[in-house]
């Protein structure tokens, strides 16, 4: 993509590029307003198997931002969506993660237990109530050939005090004790930003996906042939992304940077 005025839909990131921690950053709803007065298509996009399509719109809504529940896509639902081409409804999961994940599984069709017994797949997010006993049942439950597959890799995010350990952090730990490699659903595997762009109705080359974590978001969606621009609201900072093999094809200080770019003005 050589110039923003080609793009026709945006990705966008949550964390660390419309807020960070509880605190939203600077110029959102000016972003937002934009978007919406050109009629450009988006679509929210996050590797946070926490949040829920309602949750993110009733937290916008605090920023004065209308979003719908349908331009919301999270690793939770893309990991159902992944594991109903893989398995028939009413296949036995274990799950760790907190409610949107479990609910999406159930959502489509997936039978959920809280032991090792006869399942047929482990799923890993991030679970605030993490254990050792549940890890335990990860554990024996794919060294019986249960299919390990994880929301997404991030071994931390961040937080108003600083980074916080992240979902990738624990299943980690799941993947040395067994020695099996998980199947990564969301960035920076391709898998996310694929189906992201078959929700927007878009091609590849006519999206530009947004994020602040250059290992992940940018990544991600230059594995999947889509043009990434970096924030520098988030975890990666300017030096880091100078010295990364990772290039971005855009670099943005902040939203209201990239809000003039996509206005083509510079002021």
């Amino acid at each position: 993509m050589e110039q923003l005025s080609d793009i026709k839909g945006l990705i966008i990131d949550l964390d660390g590029v419309l807020w960070r921690g509880r605190t939203f950053l600077t110029g959102v709803p000016e972003f937002f307003s934009f978007l919406r007065t050109n009629s450009m298509p988006l679509l929210l996009v996050t590797n946070n198997s926490t949040a829920t399509p309602k949750s993110i719109v009733d937290r916008l809504e605090g920023a004065g931002v209308q979003i719908k529940p349908a331009e919301v896509l999270t690793s939770s639902q893309a990991t159902a969506a992944y594991l109903q081409h893989r398995f028939p409804s009413g296949t036995t999961v274990y799950a760790i993660g907190e409610d949107a994940l479990k609910s999406a599984l159930s959502a489509a069709g997936f039978r959920l237990q809280d032991s090792a017994d006869n399942v047929q797949a482990v799923v890993m997010g991030f679970d605030r109530e993490i254990s050792w006993a549940k890890m335990v049942e990860a554990s024996i439950a794919i060294q019986s050939g249960a299919l390990f597959v994880a929301t997404n890799p991030d071994l931390s995010f961040p937080i108003e005090r600083g980074q916080a350990p992240g979902a990738g952090a624990f299943i980690t730990a799941v993947q040395l004790t067994t020695g099996v490699e998980p199947i990564i659903i969301g960035k920076p595997e391709p898998r996310l930003f694929d189906l992201a762009r078959e929700r927007l109705g878009l091609t590849a080359e006519q999206i530009l996906a947004i994020g602040d974590r250059i290992e992940t978001d940018i990544l991600g969606a230059q594995r999947a042939g889509i043009a990434a621009g970096l924030l520098l609201t988030g975890v990666t900072s300017s030096d880091q992304a100078e010295a990364s093999e990772i290039k971005p094809d855009w670099i943005f200080d902040d939203l209201p940077s990239l809000t003039r770019k996509l206005t083509g003005t510079n002021e």
